[in-house]
């Protein structure tokens, strides 16, 4: 059970008195099945049941939204006739027995938001008109100010679990391990989506993720004059044979030196999302499917939602929206912390070079060095190292476009040509290519755009020329918050 709800703000009603009575949408949710599920508690005064609808695609877990005033509340779950708790929410002892509990903030906690719903009609390219370039005294901060935010944001992932990522509708797609990776390569396009767990049905369990990286092996394999893997092999080739030789291709290995078998990373609905975002991050996935089983042996799993850090961040942004002067990194620049990429300044020999290219670079070229330097997307510039466009691994995808894959030259073909390629295509970030930022902008400003739906990265520019100075991701910020 969790505040906020469904993405929903807080909202006013009129009071007996005439005064305004805040009222917080809030979201419970049943996770242990039933027939006919009802909540009630002391914001009902016990007397009234408030029926939960069974998810969809998850018939096992029901919720429902209920706007609750701030302040403590208790509540109770009536399952098929019968008063039940979860065990897994907060409980205490009380007059109607074992009860749930929940504490919202008080009205005079609430102070203006510096988290605020995305702006409607901005170019992603546009940072020089931006409204909150103004200049405004930032106030200074201490280390212990710092590792206070951290702190407290920490607890509030510890305290809330993966069921807080579940939209209340949506579709999750997984693939069968079977299926020719030819035809998986035009799935992941047609559905618009650049991961899906992969599904053993000889063994009823989930096994793997096939992701935007396999494809890229691929298309460098199919490349390779020395590699058996042909075109035409590709209508047979299954996913699972491909992950197999991509066992030795990635040269994965243990300290005796034997190649090993990475074993599918996942979590549970009962994960906090601190462990969650720690998966990602010691993993480095970009999701992480959250499987439920009812089974005492993890059998019938049931593969609930994939997880990501940007829905992590959106329910930090969403809870701290009215609190936020808890805390005081928020209003600190993104320059002033060790947060991202960025260009190295003259005389630094330390400094790592940031990965850019040309847009008249190959496709190739930039194929090799998303593997090689081992990131997710890379800056496409001009001859004065200004902003043009942005390379993803996920635009991978949209070779699949008229199986366009099978008729070019990976060293032929630039990169500009191969976006061209991808303009209809139905990308994950289409719309959302070239987010950026200035090295002024302050932290909540930077975390509210990246946890919109689709942006994993934001390019740090200059004011005017949009001279590429780094590069911010989502895996950046929460090593910077859960350091």
């Amino acid at each position: 059970m969790f505040g906020g709800g469904g993405g929903n703000g807080l909202t006013n009603s009129r009071g007996a008195g005439g005064g305004d009575t805040i009222l917080i949408p809030t979201r419970f949710v049943w996770p242990h099945g039933g027939r006919r599920v009802f909540v009630s508690g002391s914001f009902t005064r016990w007397t009234n049941h408030i029926p939960m609808s069974p998810m969809e695609g998850c018939p096992t877990v029901f919720q429902v939204v209920y706007n609750l005033t701030p302040g403590y509340h208790q509540f109770k779950f009536f399952v098929d006739g019968e008063w039940r708790h979860d065990e897994h929410q907060p409980f205490v002892s009380g007059n109607y027995g074992v009860v749930n509990t929940i504490f919202l903030p008080s009205e005079s906690d609430m102070v203006p938001t510096f988290f605020s719903p995305e702006m409607p009609g901005r170019s992603n390219m546009d940072v020089d008109n931006d409204p909150f370039l103004r200049v405004e005294r930032v106030p200074t901060i201490t280390q212990n100010d710092i590792e206070l935010s951290r702190h407290r944001i920490s607890m509030f992932l510890a305290m809330h679990n993966a069921y807080e990522l579940l939209p209340d509708s949506g579709k999750v797609i997984a693939l069968d391990v079977n299926l020719p990776v030819k035809q998986a390569f035009h799935i992941l396009y047609e559905q618009g989506i650049s991961v899906a767990p992969l599904w053993d049905f000889r063994n009823g369990q989930f096994v793997g993720v096939l992701s935007a990286l396999d494809f890229i092996m691929i298309l460098q394999e199919l490349g390779n004059h020395g590699s058996n893997l042909t075109e035409e092999e590709l209508e047979t080739h299954s996913i699972s044979a491909w992950k197999e030789g991509k066992l030795h291709l990635m040269r994965q290995i243990d300290g005796n030196l034997r190649p090993y078998r990475r074993r599918l990373v996942h979590a549970g609905p009962y994960d906090s999302l601190k462990d969650v975002a720690v998966k990602i991050l010691e993993n480095k996935v970009t999701t992480v499917p959250i499987i439920h089983s009812s089974s005492q042996d993890g059998s019938f799993p049931q593969l609930l939602h994939l997880a990501s850090l940007s829905g992590i961040l959106k329910c930090i942004c969403r809870h701290f929206r009215h609190s936020s002067s808890s805390l005081p990194i928020l209003q600190q620049p993104i320059s002033s912390f060790p947060l991202g990429s960025w260009v190295p300044k003259i005389g630094d020999s330390d400094g790592k070079p940031l990965a850019m290219l040309s847009s008249n670079a190959s496709l190739n070229a930039a194929l090799s060095l998303l593997v090689q330097a081992e990131v997710s997307s890379i800056p496409i510039v001009d001859e004065n190292d200004s902003l043009q466009d942005i390379y993803c691994r996920s635009d991978i995808t949209a070779l699949a476009k008229d199986r366009a894959y099978a008729q070019i030259q990976l060293n032929e073909l630039s990169i500009q040509e191969a976006l061209q390629l991808g303009q209809d295509a139905n990308a994950p970030y289409n719309g959302q290519r070239c987010q950026m930022c200035l090295p002024s902008d302050p932290l909540h400003k930077v975390m509210e755009r990246l946890a919109l739906p689709g942006v994993r990265r934001l390019v740090i520019v200059e004011a005017g020329s949009k001279r590429v100075e780094g590069i911010i991701s989502l895996s950046d910020v929460f090593k910077f918050l859960l350091d």
